[in-house]
């Protein structure tokens, strides 16, 4: 009983700090967004010189969908950050709490990385993890520093010959490769429950994104399987995309908001991740 319970906290409880990753100071933030123009905002809406985010929420299967339709003039403005600027185990805050402390624009739960011991962790140029997982379902989404998406086999591919990239996250599975759906009505984790919380990055075209996430485990909104995702991904012409945590974790933020409604099914309300993917300066 007292091996399980440590097992148990271990996994979920106990935090392990393992390197404290230094935020940009705050002087050359706000030099930085000095040097922008200032921006064009509306409730669903933010365009300057250099990042372009438009958000429209559909109806398709049930589910409430939201999409982020996202273009950025540098591959430098797609970032990652950690919960509490610290990458380690159960280091945890949720997606809101991690984006405005980077004062992000636009932001998603990311992997959750702390959940796991294998999976590779790339952020923002910087190796953390080259700890492959074991299972067969071991695709990594790369984010190369052209800004450009693909996904890999973490067993087919060594971090090394990944780590001069700008990002490396370790969920999946992918969901789109060269403009085809990979996945198929089997590729559930849990045939018990298909319909789900989604949270998901493709990209139609040269720094151009679109970002879904799906309310799901309501009388509301049902959810989307994985081959639903794929779905709204190619309709929208993307010829890559990427299947991130979902569930309870699946979170959109947008200037200062949450946009979607999270819930794991049983509480409402965000659950804290290990980090973010944002856009932002």
């Amino acid at each position: 009983m007292g091996a399980v319970a440590f097992v148990l906290l271990d996994t979920f409880a106990i935090q392990k700090s393992l390197v404290v990753v230094e935020p940009e100071s705050a002087m050359v933030a706000n030099e930085t967004a000095a040097s922008q123009s200032d921006p064009v905002l509306t409730d669903n809406s933010y365009e300057d010189d250099n990042i372009k985010i438009s958000i429209e929420t559909v109806r398709d299967d049930d589910s409430t969908i939201y999409v982020a339709d996202i273009q950025v003039s540098d591959p430098s403005y797609i970032k990652t950050a950690f919960a509490n600027n610290i990458y380690g185990r159960n280091i945890k805050a949720t997606t809101s709490e991690i984006a405005e402390a980077q004062n992000a624009i636009f932001a998603i739960n990311g992997d959750y990385y702390g959940f796991r011991d294998g999976g590779y962790v790339l952020r923002n140029g910087v190796t953390y993890r080259n700890t492959a997982r074991s299972a067969g379902d071991d695709d990594a989404l790369v984010i190369d520093k052209d800004g450009n998406l693909s996904v890999v086999s973490e067993n087919q591919t060594s971090m090394e010959s990944l780590s001069n990239n700008w990002q490396v996250l370790s969920f999946g599975p992918g969901l789109v490769e060269n403009g085809q759906i990979v996945v198929d009505s089997s590729s559930e984790v849990s045939q018990s429950m298909t319909s789900n919380p989604r949270t998901a990055i493709g990209q139609i075209s040269d720094l151009h994104y679109i970002v879904i996430v799906s309310d799901g485990r309501t009388s509301e909104s049902t959810g989307l399987s994985l081959l639903q995702l794929s779905q709204e991904f190619q309709e929208r012409g993307c010829t890559t995309a990427y299947n991130l945590d979902g569930g309870g974790s699946s979170t959109m933020y947008f200037n200062g908001e949450v946009v979607n409604n999270p819930t794991d099914g049983k509480s409402t309300g965000e659950r804290e991740v290990s980090d973010i993917v944002y856009f932002g300066y």
